[in-house]
């Protein structure tokens, strides 16, 4: 916990998504949330992990009614310092592996796009899983976002030699023969790969609608779309909206989104 509180109050989380690069992520989930609640009239949100409310204030100004949990207060502080009147938005303190103050069976569409950054054990994954689905209606939508362990290699280690894979080897962090990775808390980002999410959803009785890489190589070449003109940078767009459900791409992007329904 103050690992992740020491990370956030000093990371401009809102800023990352504000960038041209990073809107990539931002409108491809956006994409996809609009697209099944435009298919819910009156839908009930809950996003879990709201961090600084990106995603919340975009879905409140759409007209729905959010239900935001935060767990670290510095983010709940700056989230409710954002909200206008407009927007119909319920904050509260908790913890994805605990929803208590839910009910079940409550929201037609149900986000986690922040808690599987943290989870380091099977086990916590599962109860964070289980909670979602436990508070999101039979037939509702849930999106759960990861952080995908092979593109913040090629970035980290051999773009920006910011991360010593040497050192990180040695220390049991990467495998030398595979490159799979294990995250420890004082790395504060928790790295998977789609194989490791499969494995981990076979748990639950759900129907995969979606797996999305939400950014793709966006962050290995941000000076070249920050540089962009409008019209080309929404050429580049529709070309990531076109493959970023291929197969063969889905593995080298830095986020990726799980959208499912709960059966």
């Amino acid at each position: 916990m103050n690992h992740i509180e020491n990370y956030y109050c000093n990371y401009d989380e809102d800023g990352r998504l504000g960038y041209k690069w990073g809107q990539v992520e931002f409108l491809t989930t956006m994409r996809y949330i609009t697209k099944y609640l435009e298919q819910t009239p009156n839908a009930q949100v809950l996003e879990i992990g709201a961090g600084t409310g990106r995603y919340s204030r975009t879905i409140a100004d759409m007209g729905y009614h959010v239900s935001a949990v935060e767990l670290v207060q510095h983010n709940i502080n700056v989230f409710k310092s954002q909200i206008t009147p407009t927007q119909n938005i319920s904050i509260s303190q908790g913890n994805a592996l605990d929803l208590n103050m839910l009910a079940d069976n409550t929201f037609d569409i149900t986000l986690v796009l922040g808690p599987m950054y943290h989870l380091y054990t099977d086990s916590d994954k599962q109860q964070a899983i289980s909670e979602a689905l436990r508070v999101t209606k039979f037939g509702g939508i849930v999106f759960v976002a990861y952080c995908i362990s092979d593109a913040s290699i090629l970035e980290d280690a051999f773009k920006n030699n910011m991360l010593m894979i040497s050192d990180c080897m040695d220390k049991g962090q990467i495998d030398p023969i595979t490159f799979d990775t294990t995250s420890l808390p004082e790395s504060i980002f928790e790295l998977v790969r789609k194989a490791d999410i499969d494995r981990l959803m076979a748990n639950f009785k759900v129907e995969r609608l979606h797996y999305v890489a939400t950014d793709m190589i966006s962050r290995f070449i941000r000076e070249s779309i920050s540089d962009m003109d409008d019209k080309t940078f929404d050429l580049y767009l529709q070309f990531h909206y076109a493959v970023c459900e291929r197969p063969d791409m889905v593995g080298m992007t830095h986020h990726s989104l799980d959208i499912f329904r709960k059966v």
